[in-house]
């Protein structure tokens, strides 16, 4: 895997995660509402800490200042 996400994309995701975690372990969110802002943040997450995203692959976007 190419690494295909800068730093500022990263950060955005990882709040944006947190954000959806907050909600969901607070109640704010709730059932299946609640089950997708989960997934999403770990998608968020470990996309992140991968620096890949298949969606930027499959629109050839790339965020990645180093080549």
């Amino acid at each position: 895997m190419k690494k295909n996400m800068g730093t500022t994309d990263k950060f955005i995701r990882f709040i944006i995660a947190a954000a959806l975690l907050i909600a969901f372990f607070t109640g704010a969110v709730t059932g299946i509402l609640g089950y997708v802002a989960l997934a999403i943040a770990a998608i968020f997450i470990l996309t992140s800490f991968v620096s890949f995203c298949p969606l930027y692959t499959l629109f050839g976007a790339n965020t990645c200042k180093i080549k």
